[in-house]
């Protein structure tokens, strides 16, 4: 099967709302990409608890500053648009109030038929947790409460739960997701969260990771999918890769997904060696415009399809 290419949308400070969304979406559905998605990051503290990704010390970039809403922007994405999937790479879930974040997420797919994808993670910046008031040290059972929340809402007949911030009594809750449901991938860096892919997920969603740390984890994943009688076939695994393209090859010392449009493609090369299913292409902070961003994302997918992926 032919590596499906998804495309990051333009979300960041330097973008025009809106306007270079929907163009952007528009010319990569043209294009053939295959899906289109979005990331969160709601605020960019003066003086961070968490260095970025959790690393302590590590500078937030500036590219972080005044990302627009996921959800507002797949929405806009999808509203002109009639074929690609539309997805969250990733949204940190326990931001979120459960059950109006499943409302939310139905609604979208509805009304794209059921184009949607939810991604979600647990994210890793305390500040942010603190503005959404949401328990840090909990974040593992609120995913799971979000999770559990998704589950009755978009499922045929009443909906019903009660949890830790969630209490729903027997209720009709529309409108329904084609199918009664969502696909859902989540976001994992260890043996728990990997379990919880295997439990109850439709795949995994890593983000900026080692060709050799997804093809380890694939393998435990598919080993702990079998655990719990599932298919391993049946998880996808979607990695989203920071891309920018250089005029010239870089030296050896260079990242992934960086460099000639030669170098990037013998990159995705090696994610499907890994065993990727699929890969988003995030060019957004390093091109200056949407004109420039659809260019490079046509010239990658050509030459990705050129190589036989």
């Amino acid at each position: 099967m032919a590596l499906r290419l998804g495309l990051g949308l333009p979300q960041m400070k330097h973008y025009v709302p809106g306007r270079d969304v929907m163009s952007v979406a528009r010319e990569a559905e043209e294009c053939g990409f295959d899906s289109l998605w979005v990331l969160e990051r709601t605020l960019v503290p003066e003086d961070p608890v968490d260095g970025m990704y959790g690393v302590e010390g590590r500078p937030w970039p500036e590219t972080f500053r005044h990302v627009a809403d996921p959800l507002v922007t797949i929405a806009q994405a999808a509203a002109v648009t009639s074929r690609i999937r539309v997805g969250t790479s990733v949204l940190v879930a326990p931001l979120h109030v459960p059950f109006e974040l499943a409302r939310a997420f139905a609604t979208l797919s509805a009304a794209s038929e059921g184009r949607v994808v939810a991604g979600l993670g647990t994210g890793w910046s305390r500040d942010e947790y603190a503005a959404a008031g949401a328990d840090f040290g909990r974040r593992g059972a609120l995913l799971d409460e979000v999770l559990d929340v998704c589950e009755t809402v978009w499922s045929s007949g009443p909906s019903a739960y009660e949890g830790s911030r969630t209490r729903l009594a027997p209720s009709d809750v529309g409108p329904k997701p084609p199918g009664g449901r969502i696909p859902v991938l989540l976001a994992a860096g260890n043996s728990r969260t990997l379990e919880r892919i295997a439990r109850r997920a439709d795949g995994w969603m890593p983000s900026l990771t080692p060709h050799s740390a997804i093809a380890r984890n694939g393998a435990t994943l598919r080993e702990l999918a079998e655990r719990h009688g599932r298919d391993p076939d049946s998880l996808t695994i979607v990695h989203r890769c920071a891309v920018r393209i250089t005029d010239k090859p870089e030296g050896d010392d260079r990242r992934p997904h960086q460099g000639s449009v030669e170098q990037i493609v013998e990159d995705l090369a090696e994610d499907v060696a890994a065993g990727v299913d699929e890969v988003i292409l995030d060019l957004q902070s390093g091109t200056r415009d949407a004109r420039e961003l659809i260019d490079g994302g046509r010239e990658l997918y050509a030459a990705v399809r050129e190589a036989g992926m």
